[in-house]
């Protein structure tokens, strides 16, 4: 960690059952002294991903001050592996909605940050903690905000390392890499497929991608299928159909140490528009990945020949609960003549 606190289950002094049920130890050390920034990102895994060059950003700026993460309690360690967080504070609402109230105790922030939205909710929960400053794009129901304005289109790397230049903050969208895992691989040199995703409009079907698992394999590329906590049922599927060993099998929710090592050691990384795909980045592994109902343009890898985004369009709608037509509109040889363009890649 580059800060000067551990990473704890809260800001400030806070009930032991939040810091336990938050899977992180309690401690007696005495309320900060330093200045606090606290950053309101309370999103999935992929959401933290893309926002690390602003994180990383905040941390260069306000070298002095404990930067408090504001995100799930799972994820502690991506928190912890960015280097730019000191602690992380429990927060999350179903989907991708605003939490109802962030458990801050002591003073108010010196510095708050909006990395979650441009919308009211978001802006209002942060400035219910009174903060001496408070980082955030402008929207016209809350005019006290004199913030950048938002654009819809723009990519999320960018977006917010746009709002912090806009407060004289130095920030470098492609500072995404995170740093090699101590853990090891459970299949290195493998093939990952990682069928789910958020929802189903960005699910590409169980039996295409099995379709896959059998050209990968004709290749002489051992294939390995990850999955969710929630996602057993289609880790399942896709196991069976594509005739996988239980070896290669790695369901429920891997700890995220060990999800991390599988794809820095992976030979290639094959998954939808989802949180996989962010970390394929961030270590840059080498991935295919297949986008619909949402543009590469807004959600996308860099650009470079590691990466490899599928895309015909147009966009749809992105909590739809079937996969979205233009998802359907790749195909399997689509995503296998991806993998032969990549560098690097062998056949036996």
């Amino acid at each position: 960690m580059t800060g000067r606190h551990p990473m704890s289950g809260a800001a400030g002094a806070r009930p032991e059952g939040t810091r336990q049920a938050a899977g992180m130890t309690p401690d007696t050390a005495p309320e900060p002294t330093s200045p606090r920034l606290l950053v309101l990102r309370a999103l999935g895994l992929g959401d933290l991903l893309a926002g690390v060059p602003a994180l990383r950003a905040l941390r260069r700026a306000h070298p002095g001050h404990e930067l408090v993460l504001a995100a799930p309690a799972e994820l502690g360690p991506v928190a912890e592996a960015t280097g730019a967080v000191d602690r992380l504070l429990p927060a999350s609402a179903p989907g991708r909605g605003v939490p109802h109230t962030l458990d801050w105790s002591g003073p108010p922030p010196d510095v708050a940050v909006d990395l979650h939205g441009n919308g009211p909710p978001s802006h209002r929960l942060l400035m219910g903690l009174r903060p001496l400053k408070l980082l955030a794009f402008a929207h016209p129901d809350t005019p006290e905000i004199d913030g950048p304005p938002w654009y819809a289109e723009e990519h999320e790397r960018d977006r917010w390392c746009r709002l912090l230049q806009s407060y004289g903050i130095d920030a470098d969208p492609a500072d995404v890499r995170l740093p090699r895992p101590g853990t090891v691989s459970p299949a290195p040199g493998a093939v990952v497929l990682h069928p789910g995703a958020g929802s189903p409009a960005r699910c590409w079907p169980v039996e295409r991608y099995a379709a896959v698992a059998d050209g990968l394999r004709a290749r002489g590329l051992r294939v390995v299928v990850t999955g969710g906590a929630d996602e057993g049922d289609l880790v399942a599927r896709l196991a069976k159909q594509a005739g996988l060993p239980d070896t290669d099998v790695f369901g429920g929710g891997l700890p995220f140490g060990r999800l991390s090592a599988l794809v820095a050691d992976a030979y290639a990384v094959i998954s939808g528009d989802t949180g996989i795909a962010h970390l394929a980045v961030a270590h840059a592994t080498r991935s295919v990945t297949l986008f619909g109902p949402v543009a590469p343009s807004r959600w996308g890898p860099p650009p470079g020949p590691r990466h490899r985004a599928l895309w015909y369009g147009p966009e749809g709608d992105p909590h739809g609960r079937r996969p979205d037509p233009a998802l359907l509109r790749i195909t399997p040889d689509d995503v296998l003549r991806a993998v032969d363009d990549l560098p690097g890649i062998r056949h036996l």
